[in-house]
């Protein structure tokens, strides 16, 4: 199955408050910091998921080593946005089904068919291979407001 189409991704970005990034990274030089940077800056709320970084202040809010750590109950996460390795994924579908986020984005270049319908099935959107920091751009979305 293929990501959703525009309109689809224009609704998710429109309706999204909070992200989780998973593999948030603090090297301003990696697309796990610009991306996440450019959200928060967009006015989404975001929680950054790293055990490196766990205790450090990301983003407005303090980096969790796991999603399950961010004290979330299910489906109150809007988007968990992905900057893992396809071969690490299978390795998170534990703690992403505990969590529940409404969208799991896996970023560009970022694929896993087991992983995807794994987490469609649970009824969970999954788009992968697309930035989110391009597609609000390329969508023409405004900045959130609080």
């Amino acid at each position: 199955m293929s990501s959703p189409p525009d309109p689809e991704l224009r609704e998710i970005l429109a309706r999204t408050r909070t992200i989780a990034v998973l593999g948030a990274h603090t090297d301003p030089n990696k697309p796990a910091c610009y991306v996440p940077d450019y959200l928060h800056d967009a006015g989404y709320i975001v929680r950054a998921v790293n055990p490196v970084f766990a205790g450090r202040r990301m983003w407005d809010a303090t980096c969790v080593g796991a999603l399950t750590d961010l004290g979330l109950a299910p489906g109150e996460l809007d988007l968990l946005d992905v900057f893992r390795r396809p071969e690490f994924l299978l390795g998170h579908v534990p703690e992403i089904l505990a969590v529940k986020p409404k969208v799991v984005w896996l970023q560009l270049g970022i694929r896993h068919g087991e992983f995807a319908r794994t987490l469609r099935d649970a009824g969970i959107v999954v788009v992968e291979d697309r930035c989110t920091l391009a597609e609000h751009r390329r969508l023409g979305l405004p900045r959130r407001e609080a």
